[in-house]
């Protein structure tokens, strides 16, 4: 099983970015998918989720109504808009795939690498 995620990149504050989360080895469309994000010296958190089917999303809330989690069954693939980056936005972003689509991490079964986005102000 492998997530690569991409994407990732440096913005200004205010603007925008779009992660990808490839999957291959797995049935996608059998897992959530969430996406956490881990800044320098701090713990990991969650940020989004999308369930297996797209028909339900979570959100954190320092990101709510500026991220959009989404997914593309057929192409194997999830996706977060980050709109309104701000600063404190800067982290390595990861992708995970799970029976469930929560913000507790231990219930992810697989992760990808991350890919780090800075947001200069």
């Amino acid at each position: 099983v492998q997530l690569q995620a991409s994407g990732g990149g440096l913005v200004q504050a205010g603007g925008s970015l779009r992660l990808s989360c490839a999957a291959s080895g797995l049935s996608f469309s059998d897992y959530g998918l969430g996406w956490f994000r881990q800044a320098a010296r701090s713990e990991r958190e969650f940020v989004a989720a999308v369930t297996w089917s797209g028909g339900s999303t979570y959100y954190a809330e320092p990101v709510k109504g500026r991220f959009t989690v989404s997914r593309d069954n057929a192409k194997s693939t999830a996706y977060l808009q980050m709109n309104n980056l701000k600063p404190e936005d800067t982290a390595v972003y990861f992708c995970a795939a799970g029976r469930l689509a929560v913000k507790d991490a231990s219930v992810y079964d697989y992760w990808g690498q991350g890919t780090l986005v800075t947001v200069s102000s």
